[in-house]
């Protein structure tokens, strides 16, 4: 069991929510790889963009990869966010504008990022917990290094 904290944007009130191994697994499974044409080619050579969607609203997953090694990937799910990037080899989460009812900026391939001072180390271990589930495919076996070598 993890708890999952997160606010509610909208009411402003903090929610703990436990999630157990079959909903992790299931969040996991709901991931499918959206189809290139889709996506805004890279101007770099030697870069390619890839995107999972995941079975409920607000849950993807974008990564860049450079000759097949991840450079920046962010995943989001149920308005929260995590990224990590190369340049910077460390990671930030935040809250993204997408369950916000007073957002009117809305766009629905657009979200917003408000990152937070301090990452969020139970939404760490909840993507890596959900990541774990898709161990054995490269993308996802990239991103558990990395949440390996921040321990």
């Amino acid at each position: 069991m993890i708890n999952y904290y997160w606010m509610n944007q909208t009411s402003g009130h903090t929610i703990i929510t436990a999630m157990d191994r079959d909903e992790i697994a299931a969040l996991g499974a709901s991931l499918r790889k959206i189809d290139q044409k889709l996506l805004t080619p890279t101007k770099e050579e030697g870069t390619t963009r890839v995107w999972y969607q995941g079975g409920e609203p607000y849950f993807d997953v974008f990564v860049e990869l450079r000759q097949g090694k991840i450079e920046w990937f962010q995943f989001t799910l149920r308005g929260q966010s995590i990224s990590w990037t190369s340049r910077i080899s460390g990671w930030k989460t935040g809250v993204t504008n997408e369950l916000r009812g007073d957002d009117i900026t809305f766009y629905p391939a657009s979200k917003l990022i408000e990152s937070d001072k301090e990452p969020d180390l139970a939404f760490v271990q909840l993507v890596s917990a959900i990541v774990q589930t898709r161990a054995g495919e490269d993308i996802f076996d990239q991103m558990l290094a990395l949440f390996d070598s921040r321990n």
